[in-house]
């Protein structure tokens, strides 16, 4: 304070106070939330909307409240269980991740950076997301909504480009507030400020609580200088005929037969090259020459026989 002034609040503490105003009501945010809750919903929130997560998020944790109940359950019943959530290769690294979890810590998630960068299928995003906001370290939480905060309000540039680059982490970290706690709530606020006002299409400017010293908005908004970025295709896709194929595997109650596969999709090239996906990223696996049952579904499988 000099001269009796008081000094001007940090862009942490103007974006965190709205927030704590602000924040929407979910099941991951409550007081007193796990680790194992928060990191399942960091996984299942990937390239998916809230709406759609919410029921799947609490179904999960109902049958699986702890890494050891999912470890001691086959992959092929997560697969089931993640349902028509989508990318469902995010179940199977769950999985793995939960049985690692059980191996490695004893069934706790662990809390330091590095433990949870090893665990399978745990990323940048999703290791500092559960050190963040499970036990309230101070690490940057970097999304796409977090980028485009950043990008905007700091340096004053519409769009953040397509993927995380290490200069991003550096320019969120320099925001945070130095008390740890205070940190990782400034990360989920920062987050909150990109889902729900500075959004990609329609921002939402004045309602923002930084408005006053965003960059981006003092130079007059400027568009992005590249086309925007639209919704990818799904019908007809690859996509669409896994999504259909594996429907047909998690309704099974045993192996299914090549035929059955044959009758969801008439392009048989297509269809061959979707299955030999699904079986590539360790969703499915044949039973012998003509049959196929999700990943774990079952005894091992014989192993196929060789040409010749």
């Amino acid at each position: 304070m000099i001269g009796g002034a008081m000094s001007e609040p940090t862009f942490a503490t103007l974006v965190s106070r709205w927030y704590e105003q602000n924040a929407r009501d979910l099941p991951w945010r409550a007081p007193g939330v796990g680790a194992w809750a928060i990191l399942v919903s960091e996984v299942m929130l990937q390239q998916t909307p809230v709406v759609r997560v919410l029921p799947a998020f609490q179904a999960w944790l109902a049958r699986w409240p702890t890494p050891a109940a999912l470890a001691a359950d086959t992959p092929a019943e997560a697969i089931r269980m993640w349902g028509r959530l989508g990318y469902p290769r995010r179940a199977v690294r769950l999985h793995g991740c939960a049985a690692a979890i059980v191996q490695r810590h004893g069934g706790a998630v662990p809390d330091r950076l590095d433990q949870l960068l090893a665990l399978p299928g745990v990323g940048t995003y999703t290791a500092r997301a559960v050190a963040a906001f499970a036990y309230g370290q101070r690490h940057p939480v970097v999304d796409t909504n977090v980028r485009r905060v950043v990008c905007r309000a700091i340096a004053g540039e519409p769009d953040a480009g397509p993927a995380t680059r290490p200069a991003d982490l550096v320019a969120t970290e320099e925001l945070l507030p130095a008390e740890p706690a205070a940190a990782a709530l400034a990360s989920a606020a920062f987050m909150e400020l990109g889902a729900m006002l500075c959004t990609a299409r329609s921002p939402r400017c004045p309602a923002c609580p930084v408005q006053s010293v965003c960059a981006w908005r003092a130079s007059g908004q400027a568009a992005p200088a590249g086309p925007t970025r639209r919704p990818q295709r799904y019908a007809g896709t690859d996509r669409q005929v896994r999504g259909l194929l594996l429907a047909v595997l998690r309704e099974a109650t045993g192996p299914v037969p090549h035929q059955r596969l044959d009758q969801v999709w008439t392009d048989g090239v297509q269809r061959a090259r979707a299955l030999a996906g699904l079986v590539a990223d360790g969703l499915v696996e044949p039973v012998g020459e003509a049959e196929f049952r999700l990943v774990g579904d079952g005894p091992t499988a014989p192993a196929l026989p060789t040409a010749g």
